[in-house]
C-alpha cells in the first residue's frame, strides 16, 4: 500500500495537459546499441537500483555512490578530458548543477514526455527525480511530544550544546538552506521570533540573526550517522535534538533508535531538497541515461529511495506505507526549495559558510 499526500498531489497536478507518447521500445533499442556507462548518486542504493535496471532492460549500467562535490568534480573533469564514463548524475549539488554545469554545457536536463505533464512545473527544468526531506527530530523515548515548538528555542541556554546537525561547511545544502530561508522566508523567521520572545524582531535579516545565535549556542556538527546517533540512540538521559534526512529513520528499525519528527515546529518542521537528475552532455550512452531517468521516475525504479522517505517527483507514486519516518503526514510543514534561486544560493554560499565558521562555538 502506498500513501499519496494531498501536498504532493497539489504539487503534481499543475498541468492538465495529456501525457505525450514516448516510444519506449525505440529508446530501449537505442540504449542496447550503446557502450556500458555509469550513474553517479549520493546514495549507496544506486548500486542495487542500477542492477535491477540492467536485469529489466538487458543493459550494462554501473551505479556508483559519489558525494555531491565528487560528482561535480568528476563531471567537469570527464567533460574537459573528452572521456565521459559517468552519463548520469543524481542528487548532486543543486545550486552548482543549475548555475554552472547546465549553463556551461557540461550536463543537460531531459524530461520523459510521457511523465512530464504529471510533474510540477518547477520539477521539469531541470528534472527533479526525488526530493529529500531534512527534518527537525527528537528522541521519542522520553515522551511522545516534541520538546521544541519554535526554531528560536535552539538559540536559548536550554539547548546549549544539545542540538546536532550536519556541518554547512561539509554539506553545502545546509548553507543553501540558510539562504533559502533568508531570501524567501525571512518574514516567517521574524514571526517565529516574535512568537517565541513576545516582541517583534528588529534589525536586518531574522535568518542571519538566527544563524549567528544558533551557531554561538554550540551545536554538534557531525556526519549523518553521527547526528542520528546523537538524537536517536536509546538510553540517553538528555538526548540531542537536531536535523537529519528522513533516510536515517531506518535506524529505528536497524538499531532500535527512537527518532521522531518534530511536527508543528515553527516556522517549518524541515525542508525538501531537490534531487536533480541530469545527463552528461558528451555522454556516449545518452539513450541509456534517458532510459534510466525514465526508470527512476517510476514506482519500481524509485522504490529503494521512497522507502527511506524520499519523495518521488511524480505524485502518483507517493510514499510506501512502510516508510519509517511518517513524513507523508507532515509534508505541508516543510519548506519547499526554490530551485530557480540556485544562482543566489551558490553566489552567497561562501558568505553563509563564513558566517557559520566565524560564529560557531565549539
Amino acid at each position: 500500500m502506498k500513501l499519496i499526500s494531498g501536498f504532493a498531489l497539489v504539487l503534481g497536478m499543475a498541468s492538465a495537459a495529456q501525457a505525450q507518447d514516448l516510444d519506449l521500445d525505440a529508446l530501449i533499442a537505442a540504449a542496447k546499441a550503446e557502450p556500458p556507462t555509469t550513474a553517479y548518486a549520493v546514495t549507496g542504493k544506486i548500486v542495487d537500483t542500477a542492477a535491477a535496471f540492467n536485469a529489466k532492460y538487458g543493459l550494462n549500467l554501473t551505479g556508483k555512490k559519489v558525494n555531491e562535490a565528487g560528482q561535480v568534480d568528476l563531471l567537469i573533469r570527464e567533460n574537459q578530458a573528452g572521456n565521459v564514463t559517468g552519463s548520469i548524475s543524481l542528487a548532486s549539488d543543486a545550486a552548482v548543477i543549475v548555475t554552472d554545469l547546465i549553463a556551461k554545457g557540461v550536463v543537460e536536463s531531459w524530461v520523459p514526455e510521457d511523465i512530464a505533464p504529471h510533474l510540477a512545473p518547477d520539477a521539469r527544468d531541470p528534472l527533479v527525480v526525488v526530493s529529500d526531506p531534512h527534518v527537525w527530530a527528537y528522541n521519542a523515548e522520553l515522551g511522545a511530544t516534541c520538546p521544541v515548538t519554535n526554531i528560536w528555542q535552539l538559540t536559548d541556554p536550554e539547548w546549549n550544546r544539545r542540538v546536532a546537525m550536519m556541518d554547512p561547511l561539509e554539506k553545502p545544502a545546509y548553507a543553501d538552506w540558510f539562504n533559502q530561508l533568508a531570501e524567501h522566508h525571512d518574514a516567517e523567521m521574524a514571526a517565529a521570533y516574535a512568537a517565541h520572545y513576545g516582541k517583534p524582531f528588529e534589525g536586518g535579516s531574522a535568518t542571519e540573526a538566527w544563524v549567528k545565535a544558533f551557531a554561538a549556542n554550540g551545536p554538534l556538527v557531525a556526519d549523518s550517522s553521527g547526528v542520528s546517533d546523537a538524537i536517536g540512540a536509546p538510553g540517553q538521559e538528555k538526548p540531542f535534538f537536531g536535523m537529519l534526512s528522513t533516510a536515517k529513520f531506518r535506524d529505528n528499525h536497524d538499531k532500535g533508535y527512537k527518532l521522531a519528527i518534530c511536527a508543528g515546529m515553527k516556522p517549518f518542521a524541515g525542508w525538501l531538497y531537490p534531487g536533480l537528475g541530469v545527463i552528461a552532455k558528451a555522454s556516449p550512452a545518452p539513450n541509456t541515461a534517458k532510459l534510466f531517468l525514465h526508470y527512476l521516475l517510476t514506482e519500481e525504479g524509485i522504490a529503494a529511495q521512497s522507502v527511506d522517505g524520499k519523495l518521488p517527483a511524480d505524485p502518483r507514486i507517493g510514499l510506501p506505507a512502510e516508510e519509517a519516518s511518517g513524513i507523508a503526514a507532515h509534508l505541508q510543514q516543510l519548506m519547499v526549495w526554490n530551485t530557480a534561486a540556485s544562482p543566489s544560493d551558490l553566489g552567497r554560499r561562501q558568505d553563509w559558510q563564513d558566517l557559520w565558521m566565524t560564529e560557531l562555538k565549539r
